[in-house]
């Protein structure tokens, strides 16, 4: 049996003494009088190595748990969609491709594996995001979800997509897919097209923010109602679906700025802002969903000059808020436009991870790692 001193023990350990003492007097550590120094005593040196162990474990598990939230590892298993080799899957398929010919509503089928039935409502006179916030919330409040078998649960997500479409657009006509219901709210016909390609292309990416946040919620046993109310508060961020709001602001100073772009977008980076609407950490190569919808129309200057001038400072590409960004400017359409294809597109995203949450039947309840005023002795 070996023992160590103190200096050697918190050597191995990383800690304070305080955290050593206590240890002692918990009895996981054996502690002896130094038969040299009657002052200092020594330490068994198994029961340190043991410990030292187990914190190595620890701080390794930890710093693996904080990258996952950001960026990091997956951190729940999902069938629903990913990104994989810079291409966008639901389910398996590429959702470039799908955007070719599909509608929001045949993403809804395919990510829920359920027919997408949107049942009729009653029209609604003033719309927009605050309207669908109260009518998610009303509903919310009032349905519990006793039934949690496949087919009913499909059936109320097509109630909930429903309720969103006619609170963002207002009308609520049988029969109409949700792109040219869009498309006749903003009165342009001539993006009927670009509205469909969008609503595909942001019907879901993995477990972006709004989508964990609606996981989250239907991970406790609530509705998808709730879960749609916490996806749709999440989304209304800068940082997530309002993202959009940067880019064009970006694009405006950019354009309104005497000198060349280059110039004045050097300035903005020499102030410590970042570029907005450029690179996204899974799209090492590109946003391929922007690829996608830029290839549409023909880029408005003000967004041309800015990507051009981003690329070639920042060597990243337009991600997908500068193309909605741009797609909105490029057809004039109304300024909310941006916010209402995204959160219509991602409810059919956040309905299929509740689907599968539930059906997955866990809490979602992550640990925390403690970092405040220790507690007293």
């Amino acid at each position: 049996m070996d023992w160590l001193s103190a200096h050697d023990a918190l050597a191995l350990l990383g800690t304070q003494p305080q955290t050593l003492y206590a240890n002692v007097s918990r009895g996981r550590i054996k502690a002896k009088r130094d038969p040299d120094d009657s002052r200092k005593s020594l330490y068994r040196g198994d029961d340190v190595r043991r410990l030292a162990q187990r914190a190595a474990g620890r701080r390794k598990q930890d710093a693996v748990a904080a990258q996952a939230m950001q960026w990091g590892d997956p951190v729940l298993p999902t069938s629903i969609s990913t990104v994989l080799g810079g291409r966008l899957l639901y389910r398996g398929r590429d959702a470039v491709e799908l955007a070719e010919t599909a509608t929001l509503e045949d993403i809804a089928a395919l990510l829920w594996q359920a027919p997408c039935q949107l049942p009729a409502q009653r029209p609604v006179d003033i719309t927009g995001l605050s309207t669908a916030f109260v009518a998610l919330a009303t509903k919310a409040a009032q349905i519990f979800p006793a039934v949690r078998s496949p087919a009913p649960l499909a059936q109320e997500a097509g109630s909930v997509l429903a309720v969103l479409a006619t609170s963002l657009m207002g009308d609520a006509a049988a029969g109409d897919m949700l792109h040219v219901r869009l498309a006749r709210r903003w009165a342009r016909a001539d993006a009927t097209e670009i509205i469909r390609r969008t609503l595909v292309l942001l019907a879901d990416h993995e477990l972006n923010a709004s989508t964990f946040a609606a996981r989250i919620a239907v991970s406790t046993g609530a509705s998808l109602w709730s879960g749609a109310v916490a996806g749709l508060a999440t989304l209304n961020g800068p940082r997530h679906g309002l993202a959009w709001r940067a880019v064009a602001a970006l694009a405006h100073d950019l354009d309104h700025t005497p000198g060349s772009p280059h110039d004045a977008l050097r300035d903005w980076l020499g102030e410590g802002r970042s570029v907005a609407g450029m690179g996204h950490p899974l799209y090492p190569d590109g946003d391929a969903r922007a690829t996608a919808l830029l290839d549409q129309f023909d880029i408005p200057a003000p967004f041309r000059q800015l990507g051009e001038a981003g690329e070639q400072i920042t060597g990243e590409r337009p991600n997908m808020d500068f193309a909605l960004a741009a797609m909105a400017t490029a057809f004039e359409l109304p300024a909310d436009a941006p916010m209402t294809l995204f959160a219509l597109a991602r409810c059919v995203g956040w309905l299929a991870h509740a689907l599968e949450q539930i059906a997955a039947g866990p809490l979602i309840r992550p640990r925390a790692r403690y970092v405040g005023a220790a507690a007293p002795a």
